[in-house]
C-alpha cells in the first residue's frame, strides 16, 4: 500500500464515484464539485499498486484550522489498518505541522476516531475535534 498526497496521482473518478454513490454525506454530488474540492484541499490516496482505493481531504489554512472530510476506504479494503495509516498520514503531513484545531463530522465512526484521540464537541452528535496546543500553550 502507498500513501500519496500529489493531487496528480488521484483518480477523481473513483472519489466522486464513492462520493455520489456510497457515502451517506455526499450522495449524488456532482463530478465537477468533487474535482474543484479536490483542487482547493490537502488530499491524500491510498493505492494498491497503481489502483486507488481509499481518499481524504482536509480543508485547511494550513496554519490553524484543518477540517477533516470525505475520508473512506473501497469496502474490501476496510478493517485492515488502512483507516489508521490514512488518518496518521494526513496528521503528520509536512503542510499540517502545527495546525491546532482540527475538525470532523461523522454519523457511524466516532468509536474510530475516539481511539485516535479526538473527541465529540456536540454531546452524542455527529462533530469531533483534536485540539493541539501551540508550543507556547505548553
Amino acid at each position: 500500500f502507498l500513501l500519496s498526497t500529489d493531487n496528480a496521482r488521484l483518480d477523481v473518478d473513483v472519489v466522486h464515484r464513492y462520493l455520489a454513490f456510497r457515502s451517506y454525506w455526499a450522495k449524488g454530488i456532482q463530478r465537477a464539485t468533487v474535482a474543484r474540492a479536490v483542487r482547493h484541499s490537502l488530499c491524500a490516496g491510498v493505492y494498491l499498486g497503481d489502483v486507488q482505493i481509499g481518499f481524504g481531504r482536509v480543508v485547511t489554512d494550513r496554519a490553524t484550522y484543518a477540517y477533516f472530510c470525505d475520508i473512506f476506504l473501497i469496502e474490501e479494503h476496510q478493517r485492515k489498518g488502512l483507516g489508521t495509516e490514512l488518518l496518521k498520514f494526513l496528521h503528520e503531513s509536512p503542510a499540517l505541522r502545527g495546525v491546532r484545531r482540527w475538525h470532523l463530522e461523522t454519523e457511524d465512526e466516532h468509536s474510530f476516531y475516539e481511539k485516535h484521540g479526538w473527541i465529540r464537541t456536540d454531546g452524542g452528535g455527529r462533530w469531533m475535534e483534536i485540539v493541539r496546543p501551540y508550543a507556547s500553550d505548553r
